[in-house]
């Protein structure tokens, strides 16, 4: 089993910055994949960015040139670097951690509890 804890939410203005973190524990070795989703009041849950264990990101959109994932596999961490921050990225940011336990290779998917990001003037 994999538990994911999140920081670093809060308050921004737009234009400004804020660092998440996510720290997991329990079956880090078997990590995969781990990075961030955001919720949005009435919105269903959306990627925002991830990194795979060969290195590859995947960053959504609206995010791309303004946030910055950053995932250390041996202390089993992820943050994420959010620049230039703008009033529609105000949500819930919830980290994720996808494992595969093998053989024969079975799959879980692991979620934080959330950090609250506000951004407004």
């Amino acid at each position: 089993q994999v538990e994911l804890t999140e920081s670093g939410g809060g308050t921004a203005q737009p234009g400004g910055s804020l660092r998440l973190s996510c720290s997991a524990t329990g079956r880090v070795r078997n990590i995969v994949v781990m990075g961030w989703y955001r919720l949005k009041p009435g919105s269903e849950r959306e990627l925002v960015a991830i990194v795979r264990n060969g290195g590859t990101t995947e960053y959504a959109e609206s995010a791309r040139c303004r946030f910055t994932v950053i995932r250390d596999k041996a202390e089993a961490t992820v943050d994420l670097q959010m620049n230039d921050l703008k009033t529609e990225d105000s949500a819930v940011y919830i980290c994720t951690a996808r494992t595969i336990i093998g053989p024969p290779g079975r799959r879980g998917n692991y979620w934080g509890q959330g950090t609250q990001v506000t951004v407004s003037s």
